[in-house]
């Protein structure tokens, strides 16, 4: 059995529109309904609003990505009991309207983050990138982050002065824009809001955040086991401490956690190559061995890093992670359960007539829809070549 391939698309007001979703070989949509506030339940009404709107264009609503979680929950302050029962009415809602893979992250504050969203790469295209010197002139110089100054070492501190006394008041409010930047379709969020997100987790250390996901988790599994419904947690993106917060799911250690801590059939993971590739630390092939069955949705794009940890994301088949390697282990998952797990190309460079649109930053189409066609004749070659027999 293969995988099935499919498109994340960010609603009615995304640059790609379904038809050109279609003319891709994708069948299948992930998205989310991004106008509903955090916290808030998800009724059947707009539910089905946007599965109709996906169903007249020929495609299908097959996961959703995301189900943001409260802050609340995560810091287990004010409401978040509140939160957790608006969650799991959301799950219930789903589940009638047949959409049966959730996906979530846990990233406390801020979701992915990168310090340039239009990196210049030797072919002329543009990628995203995470630099770590541009990610302390933030902390330091513009968010202000009390004890920022013990989150980085020499070399980076004297880098980041340089380059502070350097940009202009236009680069440093484009860095800012860029790192709070946050999910297309999402409000933002300002400095201050931040500031305020960030005291909330002074007294938060990992063993304590790793509760609170453990405790949801406890909270909405059951919910799911009786509904099928599968989770998937997203890892960190990226996968390490920044701004002085702490991350949960950036490591193998850190998924074997989740799943053993909470052991029903349905948490499970959302494996992202790009996420956990960007960690040098990270083996992916023995992380999806780990991770078993419990593998419920897949984001394949690649990274290169450097020698100080900073990265660029990379042509879908190039880059540190080996795709073939990757590919492979999860077609040997697939062929253990009865349904075909999902994947979408992830990120894409802009390239080509996208390069004079407006797009959302890594969600052009034609990057994107370059690496589903390059993952896409990956598949079929390892398949064809283990199983078609």
């Amino acid at each position: 059995m293969l995988l099935k391939e499919t498109w994340r698309w960010f609603g009615p007001d995304d640059p790609v529109q379904l038809q050109s979703v279609l003319q891709t070989g994708a069948s299948g949509i992930v998205t989310a309904l991004h106008h509903v506030p955090a916290g808030d339940v998800w009724t059947v009404e707009e539910i089905n609003k946007r599965k109709n709107i996906i169903g007249a264009s020929g495609l299908t609503w097959d996961v959703v990505e995301s189900v943001t979680v409260h802050e609340s929950i995560k810091t287990q302050t004010g409401n978040y009991h509140n939160y957790i029962e608006n969650y799991k009415q959301t799950i219930i809602n789903l589940a009638s309207c047949g959409i049966k893979i959730v996906t979530y992250n846990f990233m406390p504050v801020n979701d992915w983050t990168r310090t340039n969203l239009d990196y210049e790469m030797a072919d002329g295209s543009r990628a995203l990138y995470f630099n770590w010197y541009d990610l302390a002139v933030f902390d330091l110089y513009i968010l202000q982050r009390k004890n920022a100054i013990e989150s980085y070492p020499e070399k980076i501190l004297l880098e980041a002065e340089n380059r502070y006394k350097t940009y202009t008041t236009t680069q440093l409010e484009q860095l800012r824009d860029i790192i709070m930047f946050g999910i297309p379709g999402e409000k933002k969020q300002t400095l201050e809001q931040m500031r305020n997100k960030l005291g909330k987790y002074a007294d938060i250390d990992r063993a304590a955040l790793r509760e609170s996901l453990r405790f949801f988790l406890q909270e909405i599994s059951p919910v799911a086991d009786e509904l099928d419904i599968r989770l998937a947690i997203h890892p960190d993106d990226p996968p390490f401490d920044i701004l002085g917060l702490p991350r949960i799911v950036s490591s193998e250690e850190d998924i074997q956690y989740i799943l053993t801590s909470v052991p029903n059939k349905s948490n499970g993971i959302c494996f992202c190559t790009g996420s956990l590739g960007a960690g040098k630390h990270n083996d992916l092939v023995s992380i999806l061995r780990g991770i078993g069955t419990h593998l419920h949705f897949v984001h394949l794009r690649n990274t290169k890093r450097d020698e100080d940890g900073n990265f660029y994301e990379a042509d879908h088949l190039n880059g540190d992670t080996d795709m073939y390697e990757v590919v492979k282990e999860v077609l040997a998952t697939q062929q253990l359960v009865d349904s075909p797990i999902p994947f979408r190309p992830d990120h894409g460079h802009q390239m080509m007539d996208d390069l004079k649109k407006i797009t959302n930053p890594g969600y052009s189409c034609i990057g994107r829809m370059r690496g589903l066609s390059e993952l896409r004749g990956l598949q079929i070659g390892i398949h064809r070549t283990l199983y078609d027999q």
